[in-house]
């Protein structure tokens, strides 16, 4: 045989190729899964989409804010209160007591980004929003390389080409059928909003994945629960009142209000869970397909006219998931970024305050995670 007198050598070789051929494995089924999160996020928002499309249209319930009222209210029930029994410095008012200014800015953000893009509903048409809310998508990125330190390689943008290129593909298949563009009577005002809104969410996408590495789900949760219900509170009271009002309430509208909070309470839960196992790039670029999944829904409910683009643009958009979710992409050396990092042939090291080392800490959005994330307590 070729390997006699060299056994060690080629058993060396062949436990190399094995280890390497699970790793390939592993990275293909950890970028599926990273494709079938963010999909499950676009079927909740899909939801929301249905039910708000039913309660306007069907109902005239033109009711936004306190649609998102509801929305924080569960976030407060759930989330709130289990920081308000936690003990230590997790406890709700040993957190408000440190960062009360930040969340209570973050809540203002989260909520404004919604209004901004239902109200632009009322103004442009339904495909400059759909192009226009791709601008989040740059938001995200430019804030995750200036702020979070993430790096991107030459993989990550094509994936990001090629997912709004899917888009793009999309807004013509509904020129070309002739799908319901909404009113249009201000679209520069419309399109501006949408611009708004879109930078709002980038921001709070980005916010969010910061907290939720550095300290917890459910303290974002919380914080997001408590100062959007305060706000969403006073902001309905004051502009949305009369219209609750004129809601013509029966079970049917009662059934689609908890639908919309059932999809809105899951994707607010269900997103953090999902950006740390990916990124909130990853995230917005999964979203895209949303509005293919509510146009396949209003083939049949709503006798919308069907397209083959519509296949090609959501096929091209999976096709640029999983480019961009095929290969890492890292944080750059830089202490500010975590006070803690997980030495990689050790246990988790702490930083002196003092410390001159750069950590060089790899961010990866396919990994799978063997112990939980440190906490670090950011003043």
């Amino acid at each position: 045989m070729r390997c006699a007198g060299r056994h060690d050598l080629c058993t060396e070789h062949s436990e190399q190729d094995v280890e390497a051929e699970n790793k390939g494995h592993s990275g293909a089924r950890q970028m599926l899964i990273s494709v079938a999160l963010g999909q499950v996020l676009s079927l909740l928002i899909c939801g929301i989409g249905l039910t708000s499309k039913y309660l306007s249209e069907d109902f005239h319930a033109n009711t936004p804010v306190f649609q998102s009222f509801l929305n924080y209210i569960l976030l407060f029930l759930v989330y709130t209160t289990t920081l308000a029994v936690r003990q230590g410095e997790e406890n709700l008012l040993a957190i408000l007591r440190r960062r009360w200014w930040k969340y209570m800015i973050l809540g203002l953000i989260d909520l404004e980004a919604n209004y901004l893009v239902v109200k632009a509903y009322q103004y442009t048409t339904l495909t400059s929003i759909q192009l226009l809310d791709c601008f989040v998508i740059p938001v995200v990125i430019l804030l995750s390389w200036f702020f979070l330190l993430i790096r991107y390689k030459a993989v990550h943008f094509l994936g990001i080409f090629v997912c709004i290129l899917g888009m793009g593909c999309m807004a013509g298949a509904d020129v070309l059928v002739g799908r319901h563009q909404g009113a249009g009577e201000n679209k520069l005002v419309g399109d501006l909003l949408v611009l708004g809104g879109a930078t709002l969410y980038g921001i709070s996408n980005v916010w969010e994945e910061y907290i939720i590495r550095t300290l917890s789900r459910v303290e974002f949760l919380g914080m997001i629960g408590l100062f959007g219900a305060f706000f969403s509170g006073i902001q309905l009271a004051i502009m949305e009142h009369k219209e609750l009002l004129k809601v013509p309430w029966d079970w049917q509208i009662g059934l689609l209000y908890v639908g919309f909070s059932a999809c809105m309470f899951g994707l607010y839960s269900f997103m953090p869970v999902v950006i740390k196992k990916t990124s909130a790039t990853s995230v917005n670029l999964s979203l895209l397909t949303a509005d293919l999944y509510s146009l396949f829904c209003g083939l049949f409910l709503f006798h919308y006219k069907f397209s083959g683009l519509y296949l090609l643009s959501f096929f091209t958009i999976l096709i640029g998931l999983m480019l961009y979710s095929s290969t890492s992409t890292y944080i750059a050396q830089d202490p500010r970024v975590y006070k803690q990092f997980r030495n990689p042939s050790g246990p988790v090291v702490d930083l002196p305050t003092t410390a001159q080392v750069e950590p060089s800490v790899t961010y990866t959005s396919l990994g799978q995670e063997t112990e939980e994330e440190p906490h670090v307590h950011v003043a």
